[in-house]
């Protein structure tokens, strides 16, 4: 008896899942949008029996991380499993007993057999023109009829030729109409789709057993790749002596198959796809490896380097990161533009007000977070030895409460736009640098002195003095900060000699060869900075890079 109650309940469950599937659309409620992934929170409802029922939810994302996907749903319903396809083609099987479904049916066989026989009248018609056309130029070359059968030939030709040009007008617009005729009612055996967005190929199928009989809502979430977002700022300062506006922005894109229509945005840095398990240390066992000397020298050829006081200079200008910097900086005045801030030691998420539509089309939609006046305090910089123009620095005390991200940057300077730049948080100290670009007001040139120069053989060495002087001027109408770097080089081996000469109350580095001059310029002054050093090493080397 207990087996066959088992069969019964089994034969029940079978009968049920083999019932014709209930097809639903999901909306997009909200997107978290990470660097490189996005979570999808979608909603759908559906009409369900007591029992178990298969669902099939459509317009969910083309590329669904399956052990991400969370179904919520009342407790009177019991989630049994959930698939994720992108190959269902059922949806589409229709019910043909559906006396509604054959009533279209035939109104569709009717309208088509009536297309074909409009394609033979005109294939027909269009075949008797041509042989019209034949037979009068036949006729009337050497036909031997005399002027009277020969206009009632024509006549009865013109007379032809035009009733059957007419017909076939009337035939092309007949055709027009049941093709408009058969498209309409094709549509009416097609998922109304116009008030929904765009429906993907990607399809939940979940099988659920419902306690009652009703309405039943689903709130869905999973996360989904091919959605990204990354930080942009706009960056302008008006003068060296106002607070610098900052626009922070983000550009987000994404290709998942589905559009989001006015949905609540969130932007994180977070990362849901980085391994969460917590590292263990192993023993540490050393062994021999050959060793491997490298010496990189110094030349204006190369990328001029060097750490003095937290600071890298690199050839690149732009890239420098980090200058003394002045601990004055003031609070920090945000302006509402729609977003709120969330941190935490993980990640810093924005959620933004307004709701956002962002199509499944890979372009970049731009969203603005927040805007801030940051006090800072302008400095400019220059390494002649590198690059012969001075750019302007703006330092900000404290950065890390701004939120900031890595990323890209737009600089306007006095009301007009001077290049991009990028911020980058990934450095120790307290104090973020940004390059706000070039600026030729503030003059520089380093050249090298002549008659202070030169080369003399000893007994067994070779020794040349190098002397340069640096110049710099302020072409502006205030008062400005200039860092100026140099360097002279140092000896990788014992018997190249250096010596430094003249440094003109320069802070010298003898670790790195980095010479630093604080500044203070007058509008309109111009100071003059001479370097000298020597260097011996024995005259049957050559030293490349000097």
């Amino acid at each position: 008896m207990k087996k066959l109650l088992l069969l019964s309940a089994f034969l029940v469950s079978v009968i049920a899942f083999a019932q014709k599937p209930i097809f639903v659309a999901a909306k997009v409620k909200a997107a978290t949008v990470y660097f490189n992934s996005a979570e999808i929170s979608q909603t759908t409802s559906a009409m369900l029996p007591k029992g178990t029922s298969e669902i099939v939810i459509k317009n969910v994302s083309d590329y669904v991380n399956e052990n991400t996907i969370q179904i919520g749903a009342p407790s009177t319903v019991t989630v049994l499993s959930v698939q994720f396809t992108d190959d269902y083609v059922s949806e589409y099987v229709i019910d043909e007993t559906n006396p509604t479904i054959k009533k279209v049916r035939d109104s569709i066989s009717w309208v088509k057999k009536e297309i074909q026989k409009v394609g033979i009248q005109k294939v027909s018609n269009t075949k008797t023109i041509e042989l019209l056309d034949k037979n009068q130029q036949v006729s009337g070359v050497n036909s031997g009829l005399n002027m009277v059968d020969l206009m009632k030939m024509v006549d009865y030709y013109n007379l032809k030729r035009t009733e059957i040009s007419n017909a076939l007008i009337s035939l092309d617009e007949k055709e027009k109409k049941l093709n408009k005729q058969l498209s309409s009612l094709n549509a009416k055996l097609e998922t109304n789709t116009k008030n929904e967005d765009e429906i993907s190929d990607g399809k939940l199928i979940i099988q659920v057993m419902n306690e009652v009989a009703g309405n039943v809502d689903f709130d869905i979430n999973y996360l989904t790749s091919d959605a990204s977002w990354k930080p942009l700022y706009d960056l302008r300062a008006n003068s060296i002596g106002e607070p610098m506006e900052m626009m922070y922005k983000a550009e987000v894109k994404q290709e998942t198959g589905i559009d989001w229509k006015k949905v609540k945005l969130t932007l994180s840095s977070g990362n849901p796809n980085q391994n969460n398990q917590a590292p263990t240390v192993n023993p540490w066992f050393l062994r021999y490896k050959e060793e491997i000397v490298r010496i990189r020298g110094y030349s204006s050829m190369n990328a001029l380097q060097g750490k003095v006081a937290g600071m890298q200079i690199v050839g690149d200008a732009n890239a420098v990161e980090a200058v003394e910097a002045d601990n004055s900086l003031q609070e920090v005045v945000v302006t509402g533009v729609g977003s709120r801030i969330n941190e935490n030691q993980l990640n810093v998420s924005f959620d933004i007000d307004i709701p956002y539509d962002i199509l499944s089309n890979g372009k970049a939609h731009s969203v603005a977070l927040k805007e801030i006046k940051i006090p800072a305090t302008y400095k400019y910089y220059a390494a002649p030895k590198v690059e012969k123009e001075a750019f302007l620095m703006a330092e900000i005390v404290d950065y890390s409460k701004y939120n900031l991200l890595n990323g890209e940057a737009n600089i306007i300077f006095e009301g007009m736009y001077v290049g991009k730049t990028r911020i980058n948080t990934n450095q120790t100290s307290d104090t973020l640098s940004l390059s706000m670009g070039r600026d030729k007001k503030m003059a520089v040139k380093r050249e090298k002195v002549a008659d202070k120069s030169g080369t003399k053989f000893l007994s067994s060495k070779k020794e040349q003095t190098f002397t340069y002087d640096i110049t710099v001027r302020n072409n502006k109408k205030e008062a400005a900060q200039l860092l100026l770097k140099d360097q002279y080089p140092l000896s990788p081996d014992k018997e190249i000699e250096i010596e430094l000469l003249q440094s003109d109350s320069a802070k010298v580095n003898a670790e790195t060869g980095i010479l630093t001059w604080d500044l203070d310029l007058k509008p309109n002054e111009t100071k003059k900075i001479r370097i000298s050093y020597r260097v011996k090493y024995p005259k049957d080397k050559v030293i490349d890079n000097l």
